[in-house]
């Protein structure tokens, strides 16, 4: 997709992109913490509103609020990562009851293992992963539920080269995390792949899933500049 026609049709696709890619390498810098934390929760924060201003359903509109939520819970990992962590937990289930609303066909053969790999390896994942006193449990817990959306994201009706794939990147990304503090702790990896993973996968959920809603109904009408469009 050339830049321009980024800039020009999607400008809150574009701002989130840089405000991620300027997130990751200002990271590396001596920039204040009083800078970074807005500037990573404004990665999804755009996302947020891209999705509330290309649609107008409900589904759009659940987006938006996750993203919303995304973004807070962004900020929040830098300065708790329990409250950050229970943010996402809410992600997670405003996710999830989206792809409720979009359950897809029955799954067969390897589409069936990869849904039960998700649902159930995802919260073990994160419960063997940690070897910090008193966290296991609750990552386990949260891996329930990052699982669930995981898998419900595989299940539905959107595509799975986009919405399913940011799923699993998803997933992935905090499982980073959890490895970090397990088999992983003093290691450069979580650092340097946690955030561009979980971009990714955020990324990929939201243009799919809007990219799907624009397609089935795109004679909905949404509010931008102030007027009434069809999109």
């Amino acid at each position: 997709m050339p830049r321009r026609a980024l800039a020009q049709k999607r400008p809150y696709l574009l701002l989130s992109l840089v405000a991620a890619m300027a997130f990751y390498y200002l990271s590396a810098s001596e920039l204040p913490e009083l800078y970074l934390i807005p500037l990573k929760g404004s990665a999804c924060a755009f996302l947020a509103i891209y999705a509330w201003l290309r649609h107008g359903s409900k589904s759009a509109r659940m987006l938006a609020g996750a993203m919303a939520v995304a973004s807070l819970a962004d900020m929040a990992m830098e300065m708790d990562i329990r409250f950050g962590g229970a943010l996402f937990f809410v992600f997670h289930c405003i996710m999830l009851a989206l792809f409720l609303r979009h359950r897809g066909k029955p799954l067969e053969g390897s589409d069936s293992l990869v849904f039960l790999a998700l649902l159930l390896a995802t919260p073990l994942a994160a419960y063997w992963l940690v070897s910090v006193p008193g966290v296991a449990v609750p990552a386990g817990i949260y891996g329930l539920a990052l699982g669930a959306m995981a898998a419900g994201a595989w299940a539905s009706d959107f595509p799975r080269f986009t919405v399913g794939a940011g799923a699993i990147l998803f997933v992935m990304s905090d499982l980073l995390i959890f490895g970090g503090m397990g088999p992983l702790s003093g290691s450069p990896i979580p650092q340097y792949l946690v955030w561009p993973i979980y971009y990714l996968g955020q990324f990929l959920i939201t243009v799919g899933i809007m990219t799907s809603l624009r397609k089935r109904d795109p004679e909905l009408r949404v509010v931008q500049g102030g007027k009434d469009t069809v999109h």
